[in-house]
């Protein structure tokens, strides 16, 4: 033990005379970590939006077989049957707390100069229950909209991401005029990336009709789903799928989030293949200059494992330096900042990157595994080397 830290010290003090082949493999790491890291904390800021939208104890209707809302259509002879199913709560009314919703397709622009385009953007057409049972959405500026006007309470996220939506603005949507009113937060979640407005008011400007895209209903609790679900299932009216609301916006983030790991897995290991070989040249530079050392050391009596040891740690700590490196660069560029990309419904969804303490660490554990690839067989040939025919090198 003694030799091992005696000649991982020697080796670790000498790295700075080689400062230009050391760079190499911590700038080589810091790269492909910062992209790693930057994909990932993509697909989690993604995915954490979705998945904080809705709640465990509300229940969502859609029409059988439908992923999304923008596809599902809920014909108006079956919305009453819906609103009267077993655990669903009643306001003081005795009413029941479900709100028939509608959701369609606009357009917004984003971007400036050459990268200014137009983007699709969900418009939801809510009943005054569908405020009333959904606490966590919260006027910030201005009021709501009206019944029966063209009025929008739009999110706070598409007011920050698109043109034209900043209070008191007038958008044109299928060549009526519709005035911003207010505007809403709803802890963060996909709701801020919409634009809200009266429901009857959306179907008559968008010819729906009297047919919904979704229902969204107040359970008495989060186990009443299962009540709910056999009450669907025993009538055969109802060709509709019930689930927790929290559930459905969950699983849009599913193809998204894959997509990405597909994305980020063969961009990193390209990159790590570069950084890779980076690590090995200068690893292999760095035992040739130091052969003459390396021999006179087994010479004295130093064995193989503590010149393995002493490689395998300059390259280890080279790499930790380029994993810390590329993190920091990550966390300070991409951390929270809002973006907006095409969510399962066609539109744009607005989100923060998250670079999180997890995906750091595993970005570490990609700089590490290049540091241990790459520092390998420098160091078994360092150990390996007959040491008469290194001394004659000098």
């Amino acid at each position: 033990m003694k030799q091992i830290f005696a000649i991982i010290w020697m080796n670790l003090r000498a790295v700075p005379q080689r400062a230009g082949s050391s760079l190499v493999i911590v700038i080589g790491i810091a790269g492909v970590v910062a992209v790693l890291v930057a994909l990932l904390a993509m697909a989690q800021g993604f995915g954490a939006t979705l998945k904080a939208t809705g709640k465990a104890d509300r229940v969502m209707f859609l029409s059988a077989g439908v992923t999304a809302e923008l596809s599902s259509v809920l014909v108006p002879d079956i919305v009453p049957v819906l609103r009267e199913l077993p655990g669903i709560v009643r306001d003081a009314d005795g009413r029941p707390l479900a709100s028939a919703e509608v959701v369609v397709i606009t357009e917004l622009r984003r971007g400036n100069g050459a990268q200014r385009a137009d983007v699709n953007v969900s418009l939801r057409g809510v009943e005054p229950a569908g405020l009333k049972l959904r606490p966590e959405v919260r006027l910030v500026e201005g009021r709501w909209f009206t019944p029966g006007l063209r009025e929008i309470t739009v999110g706070q996220s598409a007011a920050r991401q698109f043109e034209g939506v900043k209070l008191g603005a007038t958008l044109k949507f299928r060549g009526s005029e519709w005035t911003v009113v207010g505007t809403f937060v709803s802890d963060g979640d996909a709701h801020e990336s919409e634009l809200w407005t009266d429901a009857d008011t959306a179907r008559s400007a968008f010819g729906r009709g009297s047919s919904a895209s979704s229902l969204v209903a107040q359970m008495a609790s989060a186990t009443a789903i299962d009540t709910i679900k056999a009450a669907v299932k025993a009538d055969p009216r109802l060709q509709v799928d019930a689930m927790p609301e929290l559930e459905y916006f969950a699983s849009q983030s599913k193809q998204f989030t894959e997509q990405i790991g597909l994305l980020t897995g063969v961009v990193a290991a390209i990159m790590a293949i570069g950084a890779l070989f980076g690590a090995l040249n200068s690893m292999y530079s760095a035992v040739s200059t130091r052969q003459v050392e390396i021999a006179t050391l087994r010479a004295i009596g130093f064995g193989g494992l503590p010149v393995v040891l002493s490689v395998l740690a300059e390259a280890m700590l080279l790499a930790l330096a380029g994993g810390v490196l590329g993190g920091l660069i990550a966390y300070v560029l991409f951390n929270n900042m809002s973006v907006s990309t095409l969510g399962s419904n066609f539109t744009q969804v607005a989100f923060n990157f998250a670079v999180t303490p997890a995906l750091m660490e595993k970005g570490l554990s990609w700089a590490l595994a290049i540091g241990l690839l790459g520092g390998l067989p420098p160091a078994l040939k360092a150990a390996r080397q007959p040491v008469v025919e290194a001394l004659r090198a000098k």
